[in-house]
């Protein structure tokens, strides 16, 4: 039998630790930066797509850990991202996800369409925002009509408490929601959005809850054409002031017409009297510009996010306090 000397074996063995640890040791790295920027979520939870109208569509689902379909009725809300935004992005901004376990509550992450295939960032098609979406007049309404079924059929989602929030363009969204799935929606949270005076009456009322920043160049407070990249993504129609906002779904809930008005450090509180059951508030912040107050910048480029509110905390508590019963 031909044996190999001690020490050709050892260097041997050395090599081979050298060369594995060379290899685990990047990938290893890769993993904790991966992992410590995951959300805590259910195991059995993932990204899942569908197809409406023709196009493949693609939404990320959070639900607390064991929830099957014929348990416990939870509550349900729609958080939608921001004009080139995605799923990733409105998770990370907002911490929505954070609340999923805490409150027993499922949240709903769904994307936009894209420009060209292929390309990370969305929009939606609110009439008169944003990008391809609105230049293709793609049917968003459809898409989220088509995802609540979907998400009645596969958890246990209790119809009378679904809602809907979003930033930017996926605050107009929201407004769109309400509007056109009234019966199904029972609040809506517009974050930073704005409309733009040619919305009609929804035919069932929505609770509602604006916040704004006084800020913001991008959804000016006093409305109008904004500043920056994203207003090319529009089609030149100005939005109404934020006030007008609570104006109209103040009227769409056949609430009071004169709001009253509170002012906390930098928040300004606009609060109307309501019939009993229905809300609806405008909350502007003297120091926010064009971000999700409490929440994490979108980018780069992005505003400062004011730490006057927790934005997500401040609409989850309007959301639980408002149902269809």
């Amino acid at each position: 039998m031909l044996r190999r000397p001690l020490r050709t074996i050892v260097v041997a063995s050395l090599l081979l630790l050298a060369a594995a640890a060379c290899t685990s040791r990047p990938q290893a790295r890769r993993d904790r930066f991966v992992e410590r920027r995951m959300p805590a979520v259910a195991p059995d939870d993932q990204r899942r797509s569908l197809v409406h109208d023709g196009i493949p569509r693609s939404y990320v689902v959070r639900s607390p850990a064991g929830v099957r379909q014929g348990g416990r009725p939870l509550p349900l809300v729609f958080v939608l991202h921001g004009g080139g935004g995605n799923a990733a992005n409105a998770e990370r901004m907002t911490g929505f996800t954070q609340l999923v376990e805490r409150e027993q509550v499922i949240v709903v992450y769904p994307e936009g369409t894209a420009g060209r295939e292929g390309v990370p960032l969305r929009t939606w098609n609110a009439v008169h925002c944003c990008g391809a979406a609105m230049q293709r007049r793609v049917d968003d309404v459809g898409f989220i009509a088509a995802l609540l079924d979907e998400m009645q059929r596969t958890l246990p989602v209790d119809p009378a408490r679904v809602y809907a929030t979003g930033m930017s363009n996926g605050a107009m969204m929201s407004h769109r929601l309400g509007l056109a799935l009234s019966s199904r929606i029972a609040a809506i949270a517009p974050v930073v959005g704005a409309v733009f005076g040619d919305e009609v009456m929804p035919p069932v009322p929505v609770s509602a809850l604006m916040i704004n920043g006084l800020l913001d160049r991008s959804v000016p407070a006093g409305g109008g054409i904004g500043q920056g990249r994203g207003q090319r993504q529009w089609d030149g129609t100005p939005t109404r002031p934020n006030l007008d906002q609570a104006a109209f779904w103040s009227r769409a809930n056949g609430c009071a017409p004169t709001p009253v008005r509170e002012t906390r450090g930098a928040v300004v509180t606009t609060r109307f009297d309501c019939p009993e059951g229905r809300r609806v508030e405008l909350q502007q912040i003297s120091d926010n510009g064009h971000a999700w107050p409490g929440g994490e910048r979108g980018g780069s480029r992005g505003d400062t996010p004011s730490s006057a509110m927790r934005a997500t905390e401040v609409i989850w508590a309007f959301f639980a306090s408002v149902s269809r019963r």
